[in-house]
């Protein structure tokens, strides 16, 4: 993979901002950097410039929550026409107490992924991926189980339950917070972090050979904004315990360094989610095996559900006419 370009979402703070200073301390010539306001992604490239002093940072405004946003993000790198090496798809949240629903309809949560995947297949259909790119999307050690406090559904059986065993109805239904599910903002979260880890591998086999694409999980880093909107007892009583346990927390820059190591991973693993080991929250990642993560149905579910919500597939290039209308009104970067 070439070290020339590389797209950072989430870039304001946290892990998103420390990738995207190692990925200029290891020598990528530009790293487009995001962020849901103008002033606040420019601000931030200024700061990574003053930490770095390397002139290698791009700002561009993207509110994954609005499609539009995505649509007008995508419009002024169809302009610039050069291909992105290196998609870092970081930004993510963890839900707050009370329930939140996007104007899209969407939970919190969930809708990153969804603003992400807009993104992803917007870039491959104009082709500004380049032909060895490689896909990183920030998952969770939820999605894998076994988490305290954390507990994802099943979704075949949630679809077996309340929708005549229709996964894809199951898994839009777990996006949405609609119908049947009951909201708990762990729960929601370890269900946003699966339905990632599903997604991407679902992604994979859709890639053109040599491209590849895997879920990450950063592990434990509590000194981010991630949490900003979780609940107290999450936010107040779990994760200061955890800061005093030895091995369960790190420095946003170690987490992040994983993402810069899958972006060297080759196409054999695309598709997989990369986590710690069971038990662990730091330390050496490795690819999770657990049999409801590599279930192709649900997998497939997954691409599908999002699909469903965001109105947008690979094989539907109708979006990308609206993209290019807004290339030819718009400005450069």
């Amino acid at each position: 993979m070439e070290h020339t370009i590389a797209l950072v979402t989430g870039a304001t703070s946290g892990l998103g901002h420390a990738a995207a200073r190692s990925l200029a301390e290891e020598g990528w010539r530009e790293i487009i950097i995001t962020g849901r306001s103008a002033a606040q992604i420019r601000e931030s490239a200024a700061q990574l410039l003053a930490k770095t002093n390397k002139k290698v940072f791009t700002p561009l405004e993207l509110d994954l929550d609005k499609p539009a946003s995505v649509k007008s993000a995508l419009a002024e790198l169809v302009k610039r026409g050069r291909s992105i090496d290196f998609l870092l798809l970081n930004a993510g949240m963890v839900p707050g107490k009370n329930r939140v629903i996007t104007a899209a309809g969407v939970e919190a949560s969930q809708a990153p992924l969804i603003g992400h995947h807009q993104l992803t297949v917007g870039l491959l259909r104009a082709n500004l991926l380049s032909p060895n790119a490689r896909i990183v999307i920030t998952s969770a050690e939820p999605a894998r189980g076994g988490v305290p406090m954390f507990k994802y559904t099943d979704a075949p059986a949630f679809a077996a339950q309340y929708f005549h065993g229709d996964q894809t109805a199951a898994v839009e239904a777990l996006i949405r917070n609609g119908p049947h599910v009951k909201y708990a903002p762990n729960n929601a979260y370890a269900d946003a972090k699966l339905v990632v880890a599903w997604w991407v591998a679902a992604l994979a086999r859709r890639l053109p050979s040599g491209m590849a694409a895997y879920a990450v999980s950063p592990g434990a880093s509590n000194a981010t904004n991630v949490a900003r909107n979780a609940g107290p007892l999450l936010k107040y009583l779990m994760i200061p315990i955890v800061n005093l346990i030895p091995g369960m927390n790190q420095t946003p820059e170690t987490a992040a360094r994983r993402y810069l190591q899958a972006s060297e991973f080759g196409t054999d693993v695309s598709g997989q989610f990369f986590a710690s080991a069971q038990g662990k929250f730091s330390g050496p990642m490795e690819v999770q095996l657990q049999p409801h993560l590599l279930d192709g149905a649900n997998q497939e579910a997954a691409w599908q559900a999002v699909v469903n919500v965001s109105g947008i597939d690979l094989a539907h290039p109708e979006w990308m006419r609206e993209v290019s209308e807004r290339s030819a009104a718009h400005g450069t970067l």
